[in-house]
């Protein structure tokens, strides 16, 4: 006799994408009133947008995304799971999404502390321990993780039930060690690993992307050789740690002009530029156009209420 699913994945995939298009009638991005939750609705478009990407958890409800995160790309799309391990500038568009059946998601920023204190309670599956060669994998959407994020969802618009929440975000972590990107997260969560290592150094230069970056130094700061960080760096992000530091400068000062609080003098000189002309160079090099010629385009592309940086790129 065949066992009943503990789930019914098609009605909770069902009333997951009725949540979000209740919560959000028109095409856009909103942070939910529970900490690092997001829903996105969007249409397809030619329309590649930049962010920086938190670490994450996303479960694709309808449509698809095809993602650009250094050299790497990577694509996911309906009942499909993306995990975003380190904070990454990447570049997105929808490639899936109509009026009629819109791009669905729903996402939930990671707190590496809540995993690691599953660590010790669920050991690992023997056989499946492997490196992370990428900041992102996908994998399909787990029916229990789904069931947390509609129980998430449920609890959003009834204040009295929000203090369940912590709770819900709990087992939604618990339920990702369980699952196929466990074995990657239990690397990033376990001091010492040289995962672990990649990580912090990665969040060092995310907070820190202003300043001369001293790659032999942070090197010795995360107890590596420089050849090993170099490589393990490069593992995970698919850029070298200067290459990686010149991403997130020209980045953010794309946000900055197109939010208009800068022009590109300006914009230059607050992410860390010293030079104008270097600047202007790597920009034209990275987004095929001048900043000035480059803003104007995406102006006329953006949608007015988008902000360039989010916990999921969602």
């Amino acid at each position: 006799m065949n066992e009943k699913p503990l789930y019914d994945a098609a009605r909770i995939k069902e009333r997951l994408k009725e949540k979000i298009q209740s919560m959000l009638p028109e095409a856009g991005r909103t942070s939910l009133p529970v900490s690092g939750l997001a829903i996105s609705r969007r249409l397809a478009s030619d329309w590649v947008e930049n962010c920086f990407g938190r670490p994450c958890v996303a479960i694709v409800l309808q449509g698809r995304k095809e993602a650009r995160f250094g050299n790497a790309h990577v694509g996911y799309g309906e009942d499909e799971c993306a995990v975003t391990y380190v904070d990454l500038p990447y570049s997105f568009s929808v490639t899936e999404g109509s009026l009629e059946r819109p791009f669905l998601a729903v996402a939930l920023e990671l707190d590496y502390a809540l995993t690691a204190q599953f660590l010790a309670e669920i050991p690992p599956r023997p056989g499946t321990a492997r490196h992370i060669c990428q900041g992102i994998s996908v994998a399909p959407a787990d029916p229990g993780v789904m069931d947390t994020f509609l129980r998430l969802l449920d609890i959003v618009d009834n204040p009295r039930q929000q203090a369940l929440a912590s709770l819900f975000i709990r087992e939604l972590h618990c339920r990702l060690l369980l699952g196929p990107h466990g074995e990657d997260l239990r690397k990033i969560c376990t001091l010492g690993s040289q995962v672990n290592q990649i990580a912090q150094a990665v969040s060092w230069i995310r907070q820190n992307y202003k300043k001369a970056l001293d790659v032999d130094a942070l090197a010795k700061q995360m107890h590596m050789s420089p050849s090993s960080f170099h490589r393990h760096f490069k593992d995970m992000t698919t850029l070298s740690p200067l290459q990686f530091q010149k991403r997130l400068r020209l980045y953010e000062a794309q946000r900055l002009m197109l939010l208009g609080e800068a022009d590109a003098s300006n914009a230059s000189l607050s992410v860390g530029y010293e030079s104008v002309t270097q600047f202007t160079r790597e920009y034209k090099r990275q987004f095929g156009a001048p900043p000035r010629r480059d803003i104007v385009r995406l102006r006329g592309c953006a949608l007015p209420s988008e902000t360039r940086e989010s916990a999921s790129g969602e």
